[in-house]
Order: structure tokens, then sequence, then C-alpha cells
């Protein structure tokens, strides 16, 4: 260092080598091959070094100002409104902002560095890296989807605590659909799957974890929310409906394309729904569309190929009635079944022998309305006890009910003396009459 000025490694290097040029030792172009430099350039340090001695091979720019410098105005100015808006907000994120709203424009490293100097901001350390085998991407979309719930304080402290369900396509990580609900619930994942295939049609099949809403895990007592002998879940019979696939993921790096996805929306979203003054679920669900569509665009991929593996919905295929809850029920002797603690009487103009212990099907839509079907007929009902009732009626008196109705429901008018079945005993009738 001489006088405040630094010489570079490579400026310590060619010392001895102009020594001896000036020496006379050594000529121009060797001196050239030597220190790396020109012909020319060596001629220009040669008489610089004999009047300035080593400070000829500093440097001119040094200790000068770039050219392409930031303004420390701009820079003072950026630290002023992360400060103000986004205090919070990474360096990646807060220049995507200053960009989009301020017209302040520079490198995410120059941020980070200013950062960093006015406390804004703390380097993160790396991580050991946990290794685990690659799975490489489906190839079209629609192949695969990966869906997930996070129960998160998306609104801070504005609001309450309620869940964001999110369907992400393996082939592009393109966020496909989302929406917020109160909690990771069965009509939940039906209200927001069922949107999905309005939006882009059937995918092939579905990657979830082993939530009680996609797999029974108490194989040994069942579960309240099988359907049938298979073990399947109210969800998992949609999707047979469907003929879409379910894949039950068994860790969470197995489905961790959605995993660092809520990572990032955990981060991204609730910023912007605090830029967008948003505290509540509906107004962010309007709010989503336009989010995911920013998101996509920026962290979204290419495909492999070009062909969309999504299925368009059969005519056959109607949602309204797969998305219900459904459960199956034999009918009583009286033609009773009961479900979900209350008891229905079966009204039939058929003879009642027979639906008895006939297999019916019970569903249930969101307004808890409950259809009755048997051989996929539509049957018509009464409701003869309720167990929420507050005074619950006694086994004698819903005998009673169910013998009244049943009277109506057999009584059939008396045929006419002229009728082929009356024919015989009313001719014998006639002949005791005369014998008589």
């Amino acid at each position: 260092m001489t006088g405040g000025v630094t010489l570079s490694n490579k400026g310590k290097d060619r010392i001895p080598i102009f020594e001896k040029l000036i020496r006379g030792e050594i000529n121009n172009e060797t001196a050239a091959k030597m220190s790396g430099l020109s012909i020319r350039q060596c001629k220009r340090i040669k008489k610089e070094y004999k009047i300035l001695g080593i400070m000829a091979l500093v440097h001119k720019n040094q200790g000068k100002e770039s050219n392409n410098s930031i303004p420390k105005d701009t820079i003072e100015l950026a630290i002023k409104l992360i400060k103000e808006k986004y205090h919070d907000f990474g360096p990646t994120f807060a220049l995507e902002k200053l960009q989009e709203k301020h017209e302040i424009n520079f490198s995410v490293e120059t941020l980070r560095k200013a950062m960093i100097a006015n406390h804004l901001w703390k380097g993160k350390t790396r991580r050991k890296a946990h290794i685990h085998q690659p799975r490489t991407r489906r190839e079209a979309e629609g192949e695969l989807i990966q869906l997930d719930g996070s129960e998160h304080l998306w609104f801070e402290s504005r609001g309450s605590m309620c869940t964001l369900i999110a369907y992400i396509d393996d082939a592009t990580s393109k966020i496909v659909h989302a929406e917020f609900f109160q909690s990771e619930s069965t009509w939940a994942y039906f209200n927001s799957f069922k949107k999905l295939l309005k939006l882009i049609g059937k995918p092939v099949a579905l990657y979830s974890d082993k939530h009680g809403v996609f797999r029974i895990n108490n194989t040994k007592n069942g579960s309240a929310n099988s359907t049938d002998s298979h073990g399947l879940t109210q969800f998992g019979r949609v999707l047979n409906a469907l003929n879409i696939k379910l894949i039950n993921a068994n860790s969470p790096q197995a489905k961790g394309r959605i995993e660092r996805s809520f990572g990032t929306l955990q981060d991204r979203l609730v910023k912007e729904l605090r830029l967008a003054n948003i505290d509540n679920m509906e107004q962010a669900n309007t709010f989503l569309p336009g989010f995911i569509e920013k998101h996509n665009q920026k962290f979204a991929v290419q495909p492999s190929s070009d062909v969309s593996a999504y299925r368009p919905i059969l005519d056959c295929e109607d949602l309204e009635q797969i998305f219900t809850i459904q459960d199956k029920r034999i009918l009583s002797k009286n033609l009773t079944c009961q479900f979900k603690n209350n008891l229905y009487l079966i009204h039939t103009k058929q003879s009642a022998y027979l639906l008895r212990k006939a297999t019916v099907l019970v569903t249930e839509n969101q307004e808890n309305m409950v259809t009755i079907y048997y051989k996929g007929n539509q049957l018509q009902y009464t409701i003869l006890k309720s167990f929420y009732d507050t005074q619950p009626l006694s086994r004698k008196e819903v005998n009673s009910k169910v013998d009244e109705a049943l009277a109506v429901i057999r009584k059939h008018p008396s045929p006419p003396n002229s009728h082929p079945y009356k024919q015989r005993s009313y001719k014998l009738m006639l002949m005791k009459k005369q014998l008589a």
C-alpha cells in the first residue's frame, strides 16, 4: 500500500518484470509475455515507471466511483420505502415491489447488501443439505396433481386463522386452483375439487398425504368416513366414480413441490394480502385468481410434453350428485332406515314386500338435503323420528307411527264384485241365496 493506494497481486508480480525491463535485461516483447500485457502497454508503463515507480502499476480507476454505480440517493430512498412498507420482506420480494410500485430498479445483491447494512435483513447460513432421491416431473400437464391444505394466519392479526387448499400440477409447478376455507374438511375438498374439474377437466391422478379425508387410517375399528367394504372415504369414492387415481405420499418430502409452494405462499401471499388490506376469506378468494396468475408467470416451468392429459367431464357424470355424502342402508321389514340420527320411512306404490331388506343409497348434499335411491330410482320418504328432538318418541310411539303410515301405504280400494278376482265367490254367494 502506498499513499492509501493498494497494489493488486498482479501489480506486485509485475514489479520485478519492469525492474528487469528498465535495466535492459529483457526486451519489451519478453516483458509483455511475462506480464500478460501488450507490447504497447509495456512501453507506456515503462515510461511511467521511470518517473512514478511502482505507482505506475496501480490501476487508474482505483479509488474512483464506477460509472455504473447506483446513486446513493436511490439506495437511501429504497431503504426508506422498505422501512415504511416492506419491513419484513426479503430482498427478492422487496425488489419486485420497488420495481412494480415505485419504479426503482437495481440488482437484488445490491439491495441485499444495503438491507444487511441497515439491519433490515440477516444473511442466512447455509443449512446442511439433506439428500433425497429426486423424482422426475411428469411429462404432461394433468398427469399428476398434488393437493394439500395449509392452516396458517394468512391475515396475520387482522383476521382469524383459516386453511388454504391448493392444487399444483406436477409437470409445471403451476397452481391450477386455490381457495380459502375455514378448515381442511371433506366438504372443503369437495367444493374446491369440483371447481377445478369445471375449470380444466379431470386429471389422471391426485397426489395427497394421508389425511383422514383421503385415507381411512383407523382400519381396525373402521371409520365414519368410509362408504363401503373396500374402505373408501367419501373423497376416495368421488375419485373412483370419476376414474381418477389417488396416490398417498408416505412423507412430506415425497410431495415436496406443494410443500415448497406453501412455504413461498406463506411468505408472499401473506404480504400481498396485507398490502391489499384484506382480512377475510371472501375478499381473499376474490383476490386469489389475480395473484395466482402472477405467481404462475414467475414460478411455473414448461412441461416436457405439449399434450394435455386433462380429460373432459362425461355427460353421464353428474357432479352435483357425485359430490354428496353417500352411504348404503338396508331397509327393515317396516321399510325404515336410519341415517344421521333420523329414522326414515319409505313410501312405495308397489307391494311393501318387494323392498324389505333391500339395499338403498342415501345421499346428503351440503344443505343437509337427504335423497334415497333404490336401483337408481328416487324414493319418497317420511321422517318419523329425529334423535335431536328434545323429547324423543318411545318405542311404542314409533311403532304406532310406523303402523299408521304402513296402513296408509297398504290401503287399497276394495275391488268391485264384477272384478275377476271376486267373480267365483260372488257366484257362489248368489247360489247360496237362491238355495236358501
